[in-house]
């Protein structure tokens, strides 16, 4: 099993998640030794599509990319809707890019990083209604399981999340990317 002991990871999301987005990352980066840490433009708690409630560790406004060693971005079209509209959320995932970072995005995830200016030039998948938006944005949209293009690590839906965690688990372990940028 991949170590990643001293490594922090921050979920980024809020109200509206796919559940199993959150749970399954958070579930496999915590197996693997990380310490996690649930960022969002929403207090106290969040709740996803069907339910889970977790709570909000730290706000986005005063979180620092700095302090993480990578992202991820759950889906839900709620959740990546809202925070793509959010300042403080497209800035903070902008700067993983920035640093290098391992970003690990699924389903509709995938618009906050098109906000960010983040996909241009890239190799990604998502859910599969985001293709255009990711074109328009200069993405080379792929319709596969996992993609890792330097760092970022894409998928479609919650099926795929066996080999989503897995890469994402790899590239946190690699730590930063030099292609990893804006």
């Amino acid at each position: 099993m991949t170590d990643l002991n001293g490594k922090t990871v921050a979920f980024l999301l809020t109200d509206g998640y796919e559940d199993s987005e959150l749970t399954s990352p958070w579930q496999a980066v915590t197996d693997a030794g990380a310490r996690a840490h649930l960022v969002s433009p929403a207090t106290g708690s969040v709740t996803g599509k069907k339910g889970h409630e977790q709570a909000v560790d730290v706000a986005v406004a005063s979180a620092d990319a700095a302090s993480y060693d990578a992202l991820v971005l759950p889906g839900g079209v709620v959740n990546a809707d809202h925070l793509r509209m959010d300042n403080a959320s497209v800035a903070f995932a902008r700067d993983f890019f920035s640093q290098h970072k391992p970003v690990g995005v699924i389903c509709h995830g995938a618009w906050i990083l098109i906000e960010a200016g983040a996909v241009e030039g890239r190799t990604l998948t998502s859910y599969p209604s985001l293709k255009t938006d990711l074109s328009n944005a200069g993405a080379r949209w792929v319709d596969e399981e996992v993609v890792v293009d330097q760092g970022l690590v894409s998928s479609r839906t919650p099926d795929d999340l066996p080999a989503f965690n897995a890469k994402v688990v790899e590239e946190i372990a690699e730590g930063t990317h030099a292609g990893q940028t804006l």
